[in-house]
């Protein structure tokens, strides 16, 4: 299907709009501390906006309606356990971190567990990220794919380029203002979406598709088998066990992943950045609700409309829309998708820069000038870009595979390297050493590695006492591997540790607290 040429203008508007956010705040970036975390400069109420746009993308818009389409509201639930996270972090991991960092989290790790703990986890954040924005990315062709005809890898690439473009101009400004009006644009959009099936002529009566939803197993919340059988049952994935691994998810990604606590890092005070976290994880309740109750209506939808749907649920939201959406409003909503897209993507580029430039390039190559850690942060976010872009085309979706977001889940939460572990591990103890943390890392890696290669799915080597679980526990058990390995170590062993150890850990939150509201 191709669109209508007002589509096509609607959608060019956009692109012009982004483009012209990035290149009038590229004025001021001209230091790295403006490009990476804004000077520290950031209004609480658009922080609040762009925790959310880093969090939601097309990822959203089109992996989570294809997800419920095909097997419920599977990942309703997980989803409402973000604000009991955020406010956890809001509470006691936010001003840590604005105590003890200046721009990556993973600075915290090096001062806690010297560099080579520093390295493992930011090199296992550049892999998860890089990873992530490719599943943005995939979602985002889907999308596109299905309403205009054009080859998946070409809008794949194309999005890619553009985005690493504004942003390598723009920095972190230019994300953060792109994310108020990705935000904005992606709860308008999928509002008119779930109106528009709870509406649909072609069904029947209004909110007929609930009820065919309903009939059809599409409102249920996935299987509630609680039993140890239900672990090993790698055909199925319980509630139980997405529960789980969400949690551990969300405790992950806004916790250790730097992409999130640069959030933190760039509002102006301490006091703006909690209320920021716990307001943005309220913002991303009722768009998640949006996407993933429409997968279900969707159901409802093609049901009593005696339309076959398409064949890959991953299809089913960009499928609706290029036949159901009139012209106009058709172009708003693929503009808004697309600007979900590059809002996150830019997001994420930025900070796999700023880990790669501060991490890396400042810790090796200590005496550098600003200028020139700015263009290697410049430099990083365009081949971040094209490798997120490869690994998008490695998740191109075919007929039997699961939905692109379990797919995704499973291999984020592999791709974590057991970070979350390692981070109380340092933060929840004080007898945590050096040598203790060393070694919790090598029992985590060679644990993944021996899980991956012989989990039941897809096992490629037969150990004899091969991984027996569900694969989307492999994730969430490496974090546990670490962290108790980690402990035992330093318990036998021994090892360094830093001298203010209580400045470090959860042990010092108010003996070094600042006053509230501080900078």
């Amino acid at each position: 299907m191709s669109l209508h040429l007002f589509d096509v203008i609607i959608i060019a508007l956009y692109f012009v709009l982004i483009a012209g956010i990035g290149l009038y705040v590229a004025r001021g970036q001209n230091t790295a501390a403006k490009f990476f975390v804004a000077g520290h400069s950031i209004p609480g109420w658009v922080v609040s906006f762009t925790l959310m746009g880093t969090i939601i993308g097309t990822g959203t818009f089109v992996g989570h309606p294809g997800t419920s389409y095909q097997k419920g509201l599977i990942l309703l639930l997980p989803h409402m356990l973000l604000p009991v996270v955020l406010l956890v972090v809001a509470r006691f991991i936010v001003p840590f971190y604005r105590r003890v960092v200046k721009m990556s989290a993973y600075e915290y790790i090096g001062h806690r567990f010297g560099l080579g703990g520093r390295i493992y986890t930011s090199m296992g954040f550049l892999a998860d990220r890089t990873f992530d924005i490719g599943v943005t990315l995939l979602t985002t062709a889907i999308a596109i794919n299905v309403l205009t005809g054009w080859e998946i890898k070409t809008v794949i690439y194309g999005v890619a380029l553009f985005t690493a473009a504004y942003t390598m101009l723009g920095g972190i400004k230019a994300v953060v203002w792109t994310d108020v009006a990705q935000g904005t644009i992606l709860i308008i959009g999928g509002s008119f979406i779930l109106l528009r099936l709870l509406f649909a002529p072609e069904a029947g009566a209004p909110f007929a598709v609930v009820g065919e939803a309903w009939r059809g197993g599409r409102l249920t919340l996935g299987s509630l088998d609680l039993s140890w059988a239900s672990l090993f049952d790698y055909q199925k994935t319980t509630l139980w066990l997405f529960l789980i691994t969400y949690f551990v998810q969300w405790s992950r990604r806004y916790i250790t992943d730097q992409h999130l606590v640069q959030r933190y890092l760039i509002a102006r005070t301490d006091a703006e950045a909690s209320r920021a976290a716990v307001t943005g994880a309220l913002i991303c309740v009722p768009v998640f609700f949006t996407f993933i109750f429409s997968g279900a209506c969707l159901y409802g939808f093609f049901a009593l409309a005696k339309v076959p749907g398409p064949e890959l649920g991953d299809n089913v939201m960009p499928f609706f829309m290029s036949h159901y959406l009139p012209s106009g409003l058709l172009g708003l909503v693929v503009a808004a998708i697309l600007a979900a897209a590059m809002s996150t993507v830019s997001s994420d580029l930025n900070s796999v820069a700023t880990v790669a430039t501060n991490d890396y390039f400042a810790t090796f190559f200590p005496k550098t000038s600003d200028r020139a850690r700015l263009l290697c942060g410049r430099i990083m976010v365009v081949v971040g870009g094209v490798l997120a872009a490869m690994a998008a085309t490695f998740l191109i979706p075919e007929k039997g595979l699961a939905p692109v977001m379990e797919r995704a889940l499973t291999i984020a939460a592999i791709l974590s390297g057991g970070t979350l572990g390692l981070f109380c591990l340092g933060f929840l103890t004080r007898t945590a050493t050096r040598r203790g943390c060393y070694v919790g890392m090598a029992c985590c890696l060679a644990f993944t590695g021996w899980a991956v290669l012989s989990e039941p799915r897809h096992r490629v080597i037969d150990f004899g006492f091969n991984f027996p679980f569900n694969p989307i526990l492999i994730g969430f058990l490496g974090h546990l591997v670490l962290f108790g390995t980690g402990w035992l170590a330093s318990r036998i062993f021994g090892g360094h540790r830093p001298d203010d150890i209580d400045r470090l850990t959860f042990y010092g939150l108010k003996q070094y607290a600042r006053p509230a509201g501080s900078a």
